[in-house]
C-alpha cells in the first residue's frame, strides 16, 4: 500500500480476523471431525447404534437447516449487528455442541445436530461481512484469503483430532472439543470484534426459508427412506414428490417476492447457473463418496479412527496445495478449462473408487484421495469466478449466497441418494447369506454392515461367515454408489464446457477475481 494512502481499515483489524479465524474453525472442525466418528455412532456398544438412514440425517439435519437460513442469518445480522449475531451462532453451535455429545439416542443427536446447523448459518455470514466492514478494501483480498486459509488448517487436522479423541474418549468427545473452542471465541469477540450494521438492511423471507427447508426435508426424506425400505412403498413417493411441490412453490415465490431468500432469477444467466451447478454437482458426488468410505476404511479394512483420518491426509494436502494455484491457472486457462479439468479429476478418482476391494493397496487409497482433491481444489474457485464475473459488484454478496447453498443443497442431496444406492445394494446383495439368521438378526444384518458386524459378534462360529458376506456386499454396493458419483462427475465436465465462460481479457479476470475473493465462502471442508 503506497505510503501517501490512509488506510479506512480498523485499528485492531488483524486481531480481529485472528478472532473471525477462530470463529470459522469451530464449523470447519465439527464437519470434518464428524467423518471418522460415523462408525462408531454406528456401534451399539461404544456409540448409539445409529442406522445408516440415521446416520445420513445426523448429517443433513446440519446441512439442510444451515442451507435454509444462511442467506437469511446474514440479513439479521446486516440488520440488528454482526457481531451480536456472531456471539449468538457461537453460545448456539457450543450449547447443540454439548447436547450432541450427551445425546442418549439418534433421534437426540439428529436434532442438536440441526440445532447446531443454526448456529453455524448465523456464524458463517457475520464472518465474512465483519472482514468486509474492518479492513480497507486493499488489504481485504489479503485477509480473506487469510480466513479461508483456515479451511485448510481444519481440513487436515479435523480428521485426525477425531481420530485421536476416539482412541482414548467416548463419542461424545468429537462433539465437546467444540465447546472450548466457542468459549474462547466468545471471550475474543466480546473483547475484540466492533459492532457495525447495515444502514439499509434487506428484509426477511419467511414464506420463503420455511417453503425451502419444507421440501428439502421432505425430499431428502424420501430418497433416504427408499434406500433404506425400499421405494416401493407410498409414503416414499409421497415425500418425494410433495417435497418437489414444494421446491417448485418456492421457486414461484421467490420469482416474484421482493427480497428473496435465493435469487433465482439469476439463473436466467447459463454462465451463472453452470457454475453454481457445477459446484454442487462436485459436493454432491464427493460428500456421498465420503459418506461410506469411512466405513470401508473402519470396517472393511479394520483400520482405527485414528488411521482413518491419517489416511484422508492426501485429500486435505492436495487442497492446500493446488486451490492457491487454480487462479494462475484460471488466468492462464480461463474457468472454462480448469473448471472441466477440475471436474475430470473428480471423476477419474471416483470411478478408481469402482475398482478399490478389501486388498487395495493403501497407497492407491491414498493416490485417490489426493486426485479427488486436486479435482475439487479445481473446480471451486473457478466456478466461483465464474459466478461473480456475471454479476455487478453490488450483488457479490447474493451470488455468494446462491453458490453456498447450492453446495450446501448438493451435499446433503449427494449423501442421500449415494447412501440409498449403498443401501439398495448392499441389502440385495447380502440377503442370501443372512436367510438363516433369526428374524431380528437377519433384519440388522441386512439394514447396513455395521448392523451385520453387530450381529456377527453374537452369532458365534458363525460370524466369520456373517462378516465375509457383509464385507463382499458392502464393496458391491460401494461400487455402484462410486460409479454413480463418477457419472455425476462427468455430467460436471458436460456443463463445465458447455457453459461456464472460456478465457477472460486481463483487465475482465481481475476484476472478477477481486469479486470472487470478496465472495468466498471456505465450503472445501464440507467436503472432507
Amino acid at each position: 500500500m503506497p505510503e501517501n494512502q490512509v488506510n479506512t481499515g480498523h485499528p485492531r483489524r488483524w486481531g480481529i480476523l485472528a478472532v473471525l479465524v477462530v470463529s470459522l474453525l469451530v464449523v470447519v472442525l465439527d464437519n470434518t471431525v464428524l467423518n471418522v466418528a460415523l462408525r462408531t455412532l454406528a456401534d451399539p456398544v461404544h456409540g448409539l447404534g445409529t442406522t445408516q438412514s440415521e446416520l445420513e440425517w445426523s448429517i443433513n439435519s446440519y446441512t439442510l437447516v444451515f442451507a435454509g437460513l444462511l442467506f437469511s442469518f446474514g440479513v439479521l445480522g446486516d440488520r440488528f449487528g454482526r457481531k451480536r449475531f456472531l456471539a449468538i451462532g457461537l453460545a448456539l453451535f457450543g450449547l447443540a455442541s454439548l447436547a450432541s455429545a450427551y445425546a442418549q439416542s439418534p433421534g437426540q443427536l439428529i436434532g442438536a445436530r440441526a440445532l447446531m446447523g443454526v448456529g453455524a448459518a448465523a456464524i458463517m455470514p457475520a464472518t465474512l461481512s465483519i472482514i468486509s466492514n474492518v479492513f480497507d478494501p486493499r488489504e481485504r483480498a489479503r485477509a480473506i484469503g487469510l480466513w479461508a486459509g483456515a479451511v485448510g488448517l481444519g481440513v487436515a487436522i479435523g480428521p485426525i483430532v477425531g481420530g485421536a479423541l476416539l482412541e482414548r474418549f467416548w463419542w461424545g468427545s468429537v462433539f465437546l472439543i467444540n465447546v472450548p473452542v466457542v468459549l474462547l471465541g466468545l471471550a475474543l469477540v466480546g473483547a475484540l470484534v466492533p459492532e457495525s450494521r447495515d444502514p439499509k438492511p434487506g428484509r426477511i423471507d419467511l414464506v420463503g426459508v420455511l417453503l425451502s427447508v419444507v421440501g428439502l426435508v421432505g425430499l431428502t426424506y424420501g430418497i433416504i427412506n427408499g434406500g433404506e425400505h425400499g421405494f416401493g412403498r407410498p409414503v416414499v413417493w409421497a415425500a418425494m414428490l410433495g417435497g418437489a411441490a414444494i421446491l417448485a412453490a418456492f421457486v414461484a415465490w421467490e420469482r416474484r417476492v421482493e427480497f428473496p431468500s435465493l435469487d433465482v432469477k439469476l439463473f436466467r444467466d447459463p454462465r451463472f447457473s453452470a457454475a453454481a451447478g457445477i459446484i454442487g454437482l462436485v459436493f454432491f458426488a464427493g460428500l456421498g463418496v465420503f459418506f461410506f468410505t469411512s466405513f470401508y476404511l473402519q470396517l472393511v479394512r479394520g483400520y482405527s479412527p485414528l488411521e482413518t483420518g491419517l489416511l484422508f491426509l492426501p485429500f486435505a494436502a492436495a487442497q492446500l496445495l493446488f486451490a492457491p494455484l487454480s487462479s494462475a491457472a484460471v488466468r492462464r486457462f480461463g474457468p472454462k478449462a480448469v473448471a472441466a479439468g477440475g471436474m475430470a479429476l473428480n471423476g477419474v478418482a471416483l470411478a478408481g473408487f469402482v475398482l478399490v476391494n478389501a486388498e487395495t493397496p493403501v497407497w492407491a487409497l491414498c493416490a485417490l484421495f489426493l486426485v479427488q482433491g486436486a479435482g475439487m481444489a479445481n473446480v471451486v474457485p473457478p466456478a466461483t469466478e465464474s459466478i461473480m464475473s456475471t454479476l455487478p459488484r453490488e450483488k457479490a454478496g447474493v451470488g455468494s449466497a446462491v453458490s453456498n447453498t447450492l453446495r450446501q443443497v448438493g451435499g446433503a442431496l449427494g449423501i442421500a441418494v449415494l447412501g440409498s444406492v449403498l443401501a439398495g445394494i448392499y441389502r440385495g446383495e447380502v440377503s442370501p447369506a443372512t436367510a438363516g439368521l433369526p428374524g431380528p438378526a437377519r433384519d440388522a444384518a441386512r439394514e447396513s454392515i455395521s448392523g451385520a458386524y453387530g450381529v456377527a459378534d453374537q452369532a458365534g462360529s458363525a460370524g466369520g461367515t456373517v462378516i465375509s458376506a457383509a464385507n463382499d456386499a458392502f464393496v458391491t454396493a460401494m461400487h455402484w454408489a462410486a460409479g454413480v458419483a463418477a457419472v455425476v462427475a462427468l455430467l460436471g465436465v458436460l456443463v463445465a464446457l458447455g457453459w461456464v465462460p472460456g478465457k477472460r481479457p486481463a483487465g475482465r479476470h481481475e476484476v472478477a477475481v477481486e469479486r470472487a475473493a470478496v465472495a468466498s465462502e471456505p465450503e472445501l471442508a464440507r467436503a472432507s
